[in-house]
């Protein structure tokens, strides 16, 4: 007893190689003991040794077919050794033991999401919240599914759940507390002789994406206060000019607003849904004609099909839209084009690498803000990239843009991959599976050939 104690408090200090040992020892003397190869599955899940965790799951299964921890386990590594079919059965024989179980409708709803049925995964969301209502994950993610079914009615309120809203006004209520007090957040009303503040949450995309209902926030009030990330505010300034960008800090003693509201939540203020808020699809953003033609002059003036492109983004978010530099090669065989990099920082090593083979020009290392890099824009034929927020630009600018999907893309591409209801210039590309470019890239190089010809 000694020893099983001294392995679970092993277990739940993290130690688990030295936790397993000891429970190795203990099955080699009590081979089928349910309790043990309990806790060495889930040793196994902490390691990430799925496979090992299923074998040990199926061990204690063959004992008790109704084993509650090894049919979640078997799940949990169903799923992670890419069996999503499987994981959603075990998950169901967990429900037909304890159908009041909100984790498994939970999880069910995620991997219906994974396998791209929104609707199954909606209906699942919807079970888990029958059982635990107020779970703000659950919302969130049934509002994803939602909106990835192109059914924003539904999804706009159950998209306010975010963790990007709530930490984007908890951070303002911290910058600007006695505005932000006295400040109601607006739902929509018409307020003209009021101030509107609006402010960033999440990424570069997001922000640019939900910019297109910056016109219409202004109908409804006197003024509208912005604030934005650094790199967007000489772009939002250039294109909006009526409206008060913000720099990246103003004193509260020096600014006032009535109203407050963060920046994706304005179509679900705004009342908007599925069949009316893909506004401005032929784009919304222009670019400075002076950096237009400083840019044309210094790298653009030449005769060849001028394509850029960009593989990497913010990697703190999701590595799966990460595309290896080498896998644009393929595309500078075809004649008659020039290719030029926007990426910048993470990933921007990849430029050098391939300066030193092919004629490619390093236009990131030039991009100061946005306003740089829609200038460098207007002067290209096309843009290829994975998800990142130079696809957003290109798509505001309504220039030809061709975006790479990873095989488990966001949800605003929605389900109809054959266009792009956000903008009308995208045309979108998706792995056929995980972790695999090769078709993409292949059917870029036959689409980009047939272009040149």
């Amino acid at each position: 007893m000694d020893t099983l104690l001294e392995a679970l408090e092993l277990h739940r200090n993290g130690n688990f190689s030295e936790a397993e040992k000891i429970y190795d020892e203990i099955l080699k003397i009590e081979p089928q003991n349910v309790q043990i190869l309990e806790l060495l599955s889930d040793i196994k899940i902490q390691k990430k040794e799925f496979q090992s965790c299923f074998d040990i799951c199926h061990k204690v299964l063959e004992l008790d077919s109704n084993n509650k921890e090894a049919l979640f386990n078997s799940a949990i590594a169903s799923k992670n050794l890419g069996n999503f079919e499987d994981a959603i059965e075990y998950y169901k024989k967990v429900l037909s033991l304890y159908p009041n179980l909100a984790e498994a409708y939970y999880n069910i709803a995620s991997l219906y999401a994974d396998i791209g049925d929104m609707n199954g995964s909606i209906y699942y969301y919807n079970k888990a919240l029958e059982y635990n209502p107020e779970d703000k994950e659950t919302k969130y993610f049934i509002g994803i599914a939602y909106m990835k079914n192109r059914q924003y009615k539904e999804g706009l309120k159950f998209f306010e759940n975010r963790l990007c809203r709530l930490s984007a006004v908890v951070t303002q209520e911290h910058t600007y507390p006695n505005l932000m007090r006295e400040a109601k957040l607006w739902n929509g009303e018409y307020v003209p002789d009021k101030i509107i503040y609006t402010y960033y949450e999440a990424g570069f995309g997001d922000v640019l994406m939900f910019a297109r209902y910056l016109p219409f926030l202004e109908k409804k009030c006197k003024q509208v206060i912005l604030k934005t990330q650094v790199p967007l505010e000489e772009l939002f300034k250039e294109n909006f000019p009526n409206i008060h960008v913000m720099h990246y800090f103003e004193p509260e003693n020096k600014i006032h607003f009535d109203y407050h509201v963060p920046i994706l939540s304005l179509p679900y203020a705004l009342g908007l849904d599925e069949d009316n808020m893909f506004v401005a699809k032929g784009g919304y953003l222009k670019a400075n004609p002076d950096k237009v033609k400083s840019y044309h002059d210094r790298f653009f003036d030449n005769d060849l099909i001028k394509i850029g492109i960009k593989w990497q983004g913010n990697t703190k978010y999701d590595w799966d839209r990460v595309i290896d530099v080498k896998e644009f090669v393929k595309l500078f065989q075809v004649p008659n084009t020039r290719f030029y990099s926007f990426q910048t920082f993470e990933g921007s090593e990849g430029v050098n690498e391939l300066k030193k083979y092919y004629d490619i020009v390093d236009i990131g290392s030039t991009l100061n803000n946005f306003s740089d890099t829609a200038g460098a824009i207007e002067n290209l034929d096309l843009v290829i990239c994975n998800d990142t927020s130079l696809a957003h630009v290109a798509g505001a600018m309504n220039k030809p843009c061709w975006v790479l999907l990873p095989y488990l893309y966001n949800w605003r591409w929605h389900q109809d991959l054959t266009k792009c209801d956000w903008y009308d210039s995208v045309k979108l590309f998706r792995q056929d599976n995980p972790g695999n470019w090769d078709s993409v890239f292949e059917s870029l190089y036959n689409e980009l050939s047939g272009l040149v010809k």
